[in-house]
């Protein structure tokens, strides 16, 4: 049985999954393991979703990275509403 967090509580420091258990974890680690589950993913298969309401730095930034560092050019950043 997993315990939940309440949601009024700040995380102050990353948590990864180990046997089905969040822990407290450093961010050398957590980055690793987020860059570890993002390797291999073809780019057909990965898609980047930003925001219009976002600067247009971070959506730069989001398509960016969704070009150049996952080679995809699935990029939505929902300017149509």
């Amino acid at each position: 049985m997993r315990t939940r967090r309440p949601r009024h509580v700040r995380l102050t420091e990353p948590l990864v999954r180990e046997n089905g258990e969040l822990r407290p974890a450093s961010w050398d680690e957590a980055l690793e393991r987020a860059a570890a589950g993002l390797r291999g993913v073809p780019a057909d298969a990965f898609g980047m979703f930003s925001c219009s309401k976002a600067t247009n730095e971070m959506n730069y930034a989001a398509q960016k990275f969704a070009r150049v560092v996952m080679g995809s050019n699935n990029v939505d950043s929902c300017n149509r509403t």
